[in-house]
C-alpha cells in the first residue's frame, strides 16, 4: 500500500496534535481530548501537506484570496501561500482578527484581501465554528464573497450545520472520528 500525503498528514497529526485527557474548548464544552491543529500546522513537514491538501480542496474555485480567524489559520495561510506560488497559481491570503488594532490602522483584516472578490476560508479546527462564522461575517461585512470554507480537522459538534444555514459549503481535511477511530 501506497502512503499518500492525507496518509502521513494523519500521522503528523495524530503523533503531533492529540491529546487525550480533560480539556475545556473554546465553546465551552468538555472533551476528553484535545487536537492542537496548531502543532501540526507548525511542524514543516505538517504545514506542507497542509498546504497541499487545502489547495487540493480549493483548486476548483475562482478565488482571488484565502484566509481565515486568528490564531488557528494563521501557520495555514502562510503555506497556502507559499505552496499557492510554488504550483504556478499564486493566492494572496489574509487574516482576520478578533477585534481592531488598537493603533496604527485599526484594521480587522490583516493581509491582502480583496474586498468585492470571490475568497475562500480555512482553519485549523472546526468545533461549533464560531470563529470562521465571525471571520465569515467580518470578510462579508467588506464585501467579499466566501465560496467555500475547508478546514483540517472538522470535530462534528455543529460546524457544519452552522456553515450550511449561512449559505457556505464546508470541506474538512479530516473528521474527528477517522482520527479518533486509530
Amino acid at each position: 500500500m501506497t502512503r499518500t500525503t492525507r496518509d502521513r498528514l494523519k500521522e503528523i497529526l495524530l503523533r503531533e496534535s492529540l491529546q487525550r485527557g480533560d480539556f475545556i474548548l473554546t465553546s465551552g464544552q468538555k472533551s476528553s481530548f484535545y487536537l492542537d491543529v496548531r502543532c501540526t500546522s507548525m511542524h514543516p513537514e505538517g504545514a506542507y501537506l497542509c498546504a497541499q491538501l487545502l489547495l487540493d480542496e480549493l483548486e476548483d474555485l475562482d478565488v482571488a484570496a484565502v484566509g481565515g480567524p486568528v490564531l488557528g489559520a494563521a501557520p495555514l495561510v502562510g503555506a497556502l501561500a507559499a505552496e499557492s506560488f510554488r504550483r504556478g497559481r499564486p493566492l494572496p491570503t489574509f487574516l482576520v482578527r478578533k477585534e481592531p488594532k488598537g493603533h496604527g490602522t485599526a484594521k480587522l483584516i490583516e493581509g491582502s484581501f480583496p474586498a468585492g472578490k470571490n475568497v475562500a476560508l480555512i482553519e485549523d479546527v472546526v468545533t461549533t465554528g464560531s470563529s470562521v462564522l465571525r471571520a465569515l461575517a467580518v470578510a462579508r461585512g467588506e464585501g467579499a464573497r466566501v465560496l467555500r470554507l475547508v478546514c483540517v480537522v472538522d470535530r462534528e459538534q455543529g460546524g457544519a450545520e452552522a456553515f450550511a444555514e449561512q449559505g457556505v459549503e464546508f470541506r474538512s481535511l479530516f473528521k474527528v472520528s477517522e482520527l479518533l477511530a486509530v
